[in-house]
């Protein structure tokens, strides 16, 4: 409630060092986000990738692995109809506008067996979308300072591209690394005949990068002992001597559906350490992993012996829809994602745990016969840090991970004939010591490859997303729609785009551009492309309106409604960047033809905040589709397959997520920072009805109250017009700003982030009782020209509804600049109109 007008220099210099103190804690605030977030010059060694590294190790080598080898049909299946190595063109051989590649086939389906091992053409096919997909990411590529820096540095990027003129994607993605080494699948391929006889292949989708060409189930029985027939390796992680690499295993038998088929022995490559000083997978006591008991798929191929080598490895109990726990109701399901999902004991390194959240279903039998054979999902992913005695360095208490999307399938597994989860990540990448790739990965390339994949090292969460307004198509009357399409085209866009760093040759990481940070915009681009497809047709409007009851018609607006909620998350103060609209502009062809653009400012990272840090976008967004009525899956997988006792699985956080009280879970300067960022979004013009509809009822109930108590008065105060400006812009900073600050924004969570409501107004409740008792602790101690007034019945009363009328302005709006007007005006009002500044005589007793 208001303080009363100074009366002494020593009470002015209270008040003035109390609004200090608050200035200053702001203040530093800001530093603390400024110096979590702002990208900060790193000194220049001139260091070896670890891409370098592990390319010396021949089963590392894609010519290790024969073309001409042949597998048993019965135990080994082909990766996909297409394989292929991508070979990058001399640059004279590609005429301006093209954008193609040559491609060694090593693996191709039956009627078409006389192209393996050849060197093909591989281009898109000739149609308008794909036309404009190539233009929109072409560009020239020109190495500027901080990429050859950055190459000095050790990290791997796309340096044969240096130099030439209108890199298209397929380009990009063949000269992404240093060598021809890149394997891709094709699922789309049309074989043509060029006019010199030559056949070619023709594609209508992005190739996915790939691991191995056959895969098989088993289940790993022991190491071969070690001899001169099975050597060992030289390093391992845990104590010497190295075990052998060379395992026997049992075959899954498509008969019997046990793991009793033929016994052979595979090499599983215990990869080297490379610059972290670690392996980036080892095979150590895998026989004993407790996530193997369901058998491991092996993907590889033959080396020179004969022997199978495994290039890459997945989980089969991982894919499978066998969920570990079931979670019913939105409530349930909230607190599961944002107080148990990442929560890593020491016990589960090495583990896995699937957790299905069904809002809706009324039963666990129910919420699990819901996942179909074709049904899709939209993929949130995340991982962690690589903690324990070999830990990687964190800025400043956080562990930021990386975040991505992806599509997952519920697909029936050809070997065992069972529903399993097919993924594949849509990774925007930027350039990195390991040589992964923008673009799209299988699972068993960007996880489960054994040379630079992740599922060894750190820990993921992969939450798999089914909500039908998304992941089902539209027909309206012969229009058709896709909104997973879209995202997916949205995503390729920006994954070509950071193969080449929109032609700087780099794509690197600041506070406004990240794989978090661009595949959100690539999210806001699409819901924007849908958006204007939907307004700009007539005879879809026409088609909704004809068909208001249609299921079609209920999906779209759930789709929509779910658009707006999507926005707001990812413009958390209702600002557009400017780079994010006109990339939408351009890409919607609305805009001046300006090709798109990347803001680095942080400005901008502030309009988008919410997607800055991985783990919020990760569980917000997971969130924000259970809240409206999605099935969630939560994949989680802690450092699994063999033994490395050197590290141990950090779960990503917040900015300075580790920064705890002690023996709590609870990060008070991240939740804080949440908090005040959250509540700093613009006012909607709904919040400004709320804002004039609070102060009706709040003037409503006071003034009778007060006039008729003798504490309100009309007294418009003849001070003087100086003294009356000085009064406003003080009660603005105090008490406005200072204690909606205290007993709103930082006390409460934020409503976007409430799960219970009953426990919200309980807690709100009590926070109200502490903003009504501070009035008069604060008379007695740091304002004293305060008492008798704030000790008056009537000023409690009308304190407690103003903080009542604040606080329910604030769950309705979430906006500080909403709660902070009505603070402000009330007690503005009462000063200068109603004898505010005037003493009022002491109650009696």
């Amino acid at each position: 409630m208001p303080n009363e007008k100074p009366s002494s220099k020593q009470q002015s210099h209270q008040r003035t060092k109390f609004r200090l103190g608050m200035f200053v804690l702001l203040v530093i605030i800001s530093a603390i986000a400024i110096f979590l977030f702002y990208p900060r010059p790193q000194p220049i060694v001139k260091q070896e990738s670890n891409y370098a590294i592990h390319k010396r190790q021949s089963f590392n080598q894609t010519q290790f692995y024969p073309l001409n080898q042949t597998v048993n049909p019965d135990l080994y299946q082909p990766v996909a109809k297409w394989i292929g190595r991508l070979i990058l063109p001399a640059s004279p051989q590609i005429q301006p506008g093209e954008d193609w590649v040559w491609m060694e086939v090593q693996h191709a389906p039956p009627q078409a067996q006389s192209l393996l091992g050849k060197i093909i053409r591989l281009e898109w096919q000739d149609q308008p979308q794909l036309k404009s997909y190539v233009q929109a990411v072409q560009r020239d590529v020109n190495f500027t300072a901080s990429t050859k820096n950055s190459e000095i540095a050790g990290n791997i990027h796309p340096a044969r591209l240096d130099g030439r003129l209108q890199v298209g994607a397929l380009q990009s993605l063949a000269g992404a690394r240093p060598n021809d080494d890149v394997i891709v699948s094709l699922d789309d391929v049309v074989v043509v005949t060029a006019s010199n006889n030559q056949p070619r292949l023709q594609i209508a989708h992005e190739p996915v990068l790939t691991t191995g060409r056959f895969y098989g189930l088993v289940k790993i029985l022991n190491p071969e002992p070690t001899s001169q027939q099975y050597p060992a390796p030289s390093a391992c992680p845990g104590s010497s001597p190295c075990p052998s690499d060379f395992f026997r295993v049992r075959h899954y038998n498509q008969v019997s559906r046990q793991f009793d088929g033929v016994e052979e022995t595979i090499r599983i490559p215990q990869q080297v350490f490379d610059t972290r000083n670690l392996p980036p997978s080892t095979p150590r006591q895998i026989e004993t992993s407790p996530v193997g008991i369901a058998g491991w798929y092996i993907y590889g191929a033959k080396d020179p012996q004969g022997i199978f080598t495994v290039q890459g490895l997945v989980p089969r109990s991982l894919l499978q829809l066998q969920p570990s726990k079931i979670v019913l109701g939105q409530e349930a399901g909230l607190t599961y994602t944002k107080d148990h999902n990442w929560q890593i004991t020491p016990q589960a390194q090495g583990k896995i745990s699937k957790v299905l959240l069904d809002p809706n279903a009324n039963s666990s039998p129910n919420a699990l016969l819901d996942w179909r054979e074709g049904d899709k999902a939209i993929v949130l992913h995340n991982f962690g840090g690589i903690g324990g005695k070999k830990a990687e360095g964190f800025p400043v208490f956080t562990v930021t991970g990386h975040f991505a999307f992806g599509l997952a399938e519920v697909v029936r597994e050809p070997i065992t004939q069972e529903l399993q989860f097919a993924i594949e990540y849509a990774q925007i990448y930027a350039n990195n010591s390991d040589g992964i790739i923008a673009g799209k990965h299988s699972w068993a390339d960007y996880m489960g490859n054994l040379q630079w994949g992740w599922v060894a090292t750190r820990p993921i969460s992969d939450v798999l997303i089914k909500f039908a307004p998304v992941t089902q198509d539209y027909d309206f009357g012969g229009i058709k729609l896709s909104p997973t399409t879209e995202f997916l085209q949205q995503l390729q866009i920006m994954m070509a785009r950071y193969r080449i760093g929109d032609g700087t040759g780099s794509a690197t990481v600041s506070p406004a551009t990240s794989c978090v940070q661009d595949a959100s915009q690539a999210l806001y681009i699409a819901i924007q492309v849908i958006t204007q497809q939907v307004k700009s047709n007539p005879a879809i409007q026409q088609w909704l309106d004809n068909h208001p009851d249609d299921p079609q018609t209920l999906r779209f607006q759930q789709l929509a409604s779910l658009g707006k909620a999507l926005e707001r998350q990812l413009t958390p103060l209702g600002i557009v960047r400017a780079d994010w609209q006109s990339n939408a502009d351009y890409l919607m062809g609305t805009s001046d033809g300006k090709q798109a653009v990347r803001a680095r400012s942080i400005w901008a990272a502030f309009t988008s905040w919410r997607t800055m840090l991985p783990r919020q976008a990760h569980d917000e967004l997971a969130n924000l589709f259970l809240r409206h009525g999605a099935k969630l899956w939560f994949l989680r997988t802690n450092q699994i397959g063999g033994v490395n006792p050197d590290i141990a699985p950090l779960a990503p956080t917040m900015g300075l997520g580790y920064l705890k009280i002690p023996k709590t879970n609870i990060a008070p300067i991240t939740m804080f920072l949440n908090r005040l960022l959250a509540s700093f979004v613009l006012p909607r013009t709904q919040d400004w009805l709320v804002m004039g509809v609070t102060l009706l009822i709040y003037a409503a109930i006071a003034l009778p109250l007060g006039l008729k108590s003798g504490f309100l008065r009309w007294s418009f105060t003849p001070t003087q017009k100086k003294e009356k400006i000085a009064i406003v812009l003080q009660t603005a900073i105090s008490p406005a700003i200072t204690e909606e600050l205290v007993f709103r924004v930082l006390s409460l969570p934020h409503p976007i982030e409430v799960i219970n409501w009953y426990k919200w107004v309980f807690w709100a409740a009590f926070i109200l009782f502490l903003f009504i008792i501070y009035h008069p602790l604060n008379a007695k101690t740091f304002f004293p020209d305060g008492n008798p007034t704030f000790f008056h019945p009537i000023f409690l009363t009308l304190a407690g509804l103003l903080g009542l009328s604040c606080t329910v302005a604030y769950a309705l709006t979430g906006c500080f600049w909403v709660i902070v007007l009505i603070h402000w005006i009330v007690v503005v009002v009462w000063l200068l109109g109603f004898g505010g500044l005037i003493k009022p005589p002491r109650p009696s007793a």
